[in-house]
């Protein structure tokens, strides 16, 4: 039995009599706003109370050392998680080519996943609010697959030894709440969570404390499976939660336990977590089988702020310890977020010259302020229950998007870690969670939470755990070491005008590539050193120049060998070529990355001398990005190259299938096309210069449009490669900088360019269509 860790960082459990003390005090001055409806006043009165204990508590207890450590708690193994909420110090701590992070033996990988939400909740407490923004969060992660502006997408590099890629696929099965009983606690709860109006923790009508082993874990979730017919397999994902007041614990528990929950004391918050995920797996323990069963426990680790449903002292309980506090240095210096400014004598002798009422907005100035846990989809108060707290569940929602991660890339515990401290993909990049694209770090009053967000799926807003670029430390371009998702932008800058018989040199390496370096297993199941595949094609009918990247021929270009050490042959991130004939020429670059996302980019390249023979058109095609869409528009208009009459150009027919500009941004714009016969080219987006500048969107300018077309560029293209007649649908995607500029339009007006080539070498025609499309939210 394995089982991996999210442990948290510095906890808040001190100063509760301190908290009861707040509550006195400003108990008098709440009576005079009881004219105001009953929930304003709760609010007011919960407020006052829960600042002074907010501000009274603090990361008193000394943080554990850095790093995971593999150990064995019973019958369990785990993985332990460092519990700090200081900042990542990724640049410092992992420079590139320092971190092994391995599958030495090439274990699987898991590489399309179902997943499943199970509420574990006989007794009604996890609140139906939660559960949407929780069952949302699921449907949005599947809806969002394939897409590369996703932290799940920095997975893909991560293979086993069928070369299987630990892929961004995924979808949601649903969710259930199971109204099983719980059985007798197997386990001491270090610190159980209290019902405000009620003598006891808040569990079951009985009040007793509930506290379930991982043993127990596994039996309801053997027990739930056979009872509701589900399926097990390494492809389908298990996620078990249990709603506050529930506690889970590793073993025995109690003060000393490995639990969800902890009493504030060192070693009980040393050995506390937030998460952890493990497997069942009788028949085949270390490659898994139909009888596997995937799981992520998911306890409620988001503690208890503005849920007034708990008392006082628990409901003043923050748990950025769980996530990473809203860490933002362009929104506030590290030194401010870290600790909580000192007041000077005189500022204490002013202070305590003020009214109740000036002192009281003073607390409340100073603790919306500093480390804050953020919650992006937390509604105005009052939530549907009348408090605040429907924010909570963006801290469990971290929790499943980091235990996704780590189950796709190490299901069995023995595949992509680190051997010398045994940290997991996201443990990597432990609450890193820049950069932030939206929302503010700044406590809200009510939920005493930001509202930061780096995630956007499915239409809605995530504050996500980065993921680690295995690829940062093997190329130092771009060397990001931990990534919100990738990026794939082949690009290279075609030549002046030449003269026919000239070398062009293509340069490939301006790309800007995330996953452009992993690891392929031979046959044997040896792991080697893998990079991104170029392939050029430079638009004249001559035969296409594939190899991988950063190396490049050093004899014989324009093909792809011999490559010079340390570069994996065949290579092709540089190339020459000479054309025989005079003409434009599109030259596209086709790049697949390490995690098998292709993209292309074409540029123009234009050529002086005769035309070529028969009077054959010189124009090739090519170019790059993708993404899906649905809903159709007219069909495009063609202009159609003068083809010789013996030999007809292509037949092409497009139609854009959405006019949502939302959809497009998210998932991209998808085009359904027609083709007569076999033909290569590509479809092109493009927007027009000025409205680009007032936008700032960037792109490769547009060249070869028709004499009254305004200026544009390229914000978007995808290849078209057939191998004969039929339909089919093209998705091109925007990148994340562009998309997230362009959503700032109320109506974005387009123009589609769909140029392809038929496969004939004797005379080779090309038709173009060209098509405004405008979107709309």
């Amino acid at each position: 039995m394995r089982a991996e860790l999210q442990c948290r960082p510095q906890g808040l459990r001190e100063a509760q009599g301190r908290a009861d003390e707040g509550f006195v005090a400003t108990h008098s001055a709440s009576k005079r706003r009881m004219h105001r409806p009953l929930w304003v006043h709760l609010r007011a009165l919960r407020l006052a109370t829960i600042l002074v204990a907010a501000l009274a508590v603090g990361p008193a207890l000394a943080p554990a050392p850095a790093g995971a450590v593999v150990t064995k708690v019973e019958s369990t193994t785990v993985g332990l998680q460092p519990r700090s909420t200081s900042l990542p110090l990724w640049l410092f701590e992992h420079p590139p080519g320092q971190v092994e992070f391995v599958n030495p033996t090439g274990n699987p990988v898991v590489g399309a996943s179902d997943t499943y939400a199970i509420y574990w909740d006989p007794t009604d407490h996890y609140h139906g609010d939660w559960q949407h923004l929780i069952d949302t969060f699921f449907r949005s992660m599947g809806a969002s697959s394939g897409s590369l502006a996703s932290v799940f997408a920095v997975d893909a590099q991560y293979t086993d030894a069928a070369n299987r890629h630990a892929l961004y696929k995924t979808t949601s099965e649903g969710a259930y709440t199971d109204t099983n009983s719980y059985p007798a606690s197997g386990c001491e709860d270090p610190h159980p969570l209290e019902a405000k109006d009620l003598i006891g923790p808040i569990v079951g009508k009985n009040h007793t404390p509930v506290c379930l082993t991982d043993k127990q874990i596994q039996q309801e979730l053997e027990g739930f499976l056979a009872q509701h017919s589900l399926g097990k397999g390494m492809g389908t994902i298990f996620y078990l939660l249990t709603p506050p007041g529930v506690t889970v614990c590793l073993d025995a528990g109690g003060p000393s336990g490995h639990c969800s929950d902890y009493k504030p004391s060192v070693e009980s918050y040393k050995n506390s977590f937030c998460s952890y995920h493990s497997d069942v797996s009788p028949t085949s323990p270390t490659s898994g089988d139909a009888n596997t069963i995937l799981y992520g426990v998911i306890p409620w680790t988001a503690g208890g702020l503005a849920d007034g449903h708990l008392t006082l002292t628990d409901e003043s309980i923050p748990a950025y310890d769980c996530q990473d506090g809203g860490y933002d240095p362009s929104s506030k210096p590290i030194e401010e977020l870290e600790k909580k400014k000192e007041k000077t004598v005189k500022e204490v002798e002013e202070f305590e010259k003020e009214t109740p009422t000036e002192q009281a907005k003073q607390e409340l100035k100073e603790s919306l302020e500093g480390p804050h846990q953020q919650e992006p989809n937390q509604v105005p108060c009052p939530s549907p229950d009348g408090y605040c707290d429907t924010g909570l569940a963006d801290l469990i929602v971290n929790q499943i998007s980091v235990e996704q991660q780590n189950i796709v890339t190490n299901p069995l515990l023995n595949a992509w870690h680190d051997p010398s401290n045994s940290k997991e993909a996201t443990d990597e990049c432990r609450n890193f969670f820049a950069p932030v694209i939206g929302g503010g770090v700044s406590a809200v009053e009510g939920t005493f939470a930001g509202t930061l967000f780096n995630q956007s799926l499915g239409g809605s807003s995530y504050y996500l755990n980065t993921a680690f670029n295995l690829a940062s430390q093997e190329l130092p371009y771009p060397g990001i070491g931990c990534l919100p998702g990738v990026r794939l932008e082949p690009k290279f800058t075609a030549p002046n005008p030449v003269n026919t018989g000239e070398v062009v040199g293509f340069d490939g390496m301006e790309s800007d590539i995330t996953l452009d370096a992993g690891t392929a297993f031979s046959s044997a199941g040896v792991p080697h050193s893998t990079y991104a595949t170029y392939t050029w094609n430079f638009g004249d009918g001559s035969p296409t120049v594939s190899g991988y990247a950063a190396g490049a021929p050093s004899a014989n270009s324009p093909a792809s060998s011999p490559c010079a050490a340390p570069w994996e042959a065949p290579c092709a991130a540089s190339t020459f070529h000479s054309y025989q004939y005079g003409g434009t020429y599109d030259v596209t670059l086709t790049v697949t990355d390490v995690g098998g996302n292709t993209a292309s980019f074409s540029e123009p390249v234009t050529v002086v001398g005769p035309a070529p023979p028969s009077g054959g058109s010189s124009s090739g095609g090519g170019a790059s990005i993708l993404a899906p869409s649905a809903t159709p528009v007219a069909p495009l208009t063609a202009q159609t190259v003068a083809p010789p009459p013996s030999t007809p150009a292509p037949v092409l027919g497009a139609s854009v299938q959405s006019l949502s500009l939302k959809k497009a941004l998210n998932s991209g714009l998808a085009v359904r096309y027609t083709t007569s016969e076999q033909v290569a080219g590509s479809i092109q987006v493009l927007l027009d210069s000025a409205t680009a500048k007032r936008l700032g969107v960037h792109g490769a300018t547009a060249t070869g449009l028709p004499a009254g077309t305004p200026r544009s560029i390229v914000v978007g293209t995808a290849v078209l490669v057939t191998t004969k007649a039929g339909q089919g649908t093209i998705h091109i995607k925007f990148s994340t900088r562009n998309a997230s500029r362009l959503k700032h339009t109320r109506k974005l007006k387009l123009m589609l360019r769909l140029f392809a080539r038929n496969a004939s070498r004797q005379s080779p025609q090309t038709t173009t269509l060209l098509s405004t499309v405008v979107l709309t939210p």
